[in-house]
C-alpha cells in the first residue's frame, strides 16, 4: 500500500515541476530589438533638432539674449564641421563681387610660381565639402583688420616651394575681384580688378 500523500505537500508536475512555482522568465528578442530602435530613432531625431536649433539661431539676425548665448555656444562646433553660416549670405544686402586669392611666388632664380585657393566651382562634390572653409577663409583675408594675419599665410604657401637650389624669395598675395551682373548673360564677361593686399621678400628663417 503506497504512502498517502502528507497534506499540504506539493505535488510534482510532469515535467518535473513543483506545483505553485512560477515559470522561469524566458528572454525577449522582439522587445528588446524594439527598445533598441526606439533609442536609436530618438538619438537621431535629437541630433536633427539641436542642428536645426544651432544652425537658425546663428544664421537669424537676431540679437536677443539667449540667440546670443546659443550662438557663444555653437559657434566653434559649427565652424570646425563647416556648417558655420551669417546671415548676409542672404539679406539683406548680399555680397555682389565674385572674389578670388591667388599668390605669386618668386624665386631666387627668377621663375614664377602660382598658387591659388580652392575654388568650389571646380570641384566635386566631396571635395566641396572637405574644402568650402577655404572659400570663406579667403573671403575674409583681404580685409584689412585681418592683416596679422597675411605673413602666416605668405609663409605656409612658400613652403610648397621650398626648394635647395632655387628657394622662393619673394611673395605675393593677390585677390582678384569681379563685379556680380544679375542681368548679364554669358556673352558679357565682367571686367576682372587685381588687388595686392600683401607684398614682401621672405627670409631663410621663414621655411622652418
Amino acid at each position: 500500500m503506497r504512502n498517502a500523500e502528507k497534506p499540504g505537500g506539493r505535488k510534482k508536475r510532469a515535467s518535473g515541476q513543483l506545483t505553485g512555482q512560477k515559470p522561469l522568465a524566458r528572454n525577449n528578442p522582439a522587445g528588446a530589438n524594439r527598445k533598441s530602435e526606439t533609442l536609436r530613432r530618438a538619438a537621431i531625431n535629437l541630433f536633427i533638432l539641436s542642428h536645426l536649433i544651432a544652425i537658425t539661431c546663428v544664421a537669424v539676425p537676431w540679437n536677443v539674449s539667449i540667440v546670443k548665448g546659443v550662438k557663444g555656444l555653437v559657434a566653434p562646433y559649427l565652424r570646425w564641421t563647416g556648417l558655420y553660416q551669417t546671415w548676409d549670405m542672404f539679406a539683406p544686402d548680399p555680397m555682389k563681387i565674385n572674389a578670388d586669392v591667388k599668390s605669386v611666388v618668386m624665386t631666387r632664380n627668377r621663375h614664377v610660381r602660382v598658387w591659388s585657393f580652392p575654388r568650389m566651382e571646380e570641384l566635386g562634390f566631396a571635395e566641396r565639402y572637405g574644402k568650402e572653409r577655404y572659400r570663406k577663409f579667403a573671403e575674409i583675408l583681404p580685409l584689412p583688420q585681418n592683416a596679422p594675419l597675411w605673413p602666416d599665410v605668405a609663409r605656409k604657401i612658400a613652403r610648397s616651394f621650398r626648394s635647395q637650389t632655387d628657394p622662393p624669395e619673394k611673395i605675393m598675395l593677390i585677390q582678384f575681384v569681379s563685379d556680380i551682373d544679375p542681368g548679364a548673360d554669358e556673352s558679357h564677361e565682367p571686367a576682372v580688378t587685381p588687388n595686392v593686399f600683401y607684398d614682401d621678400y621672405l627670409q631663410p628663417g621663414d621655411f622652418e
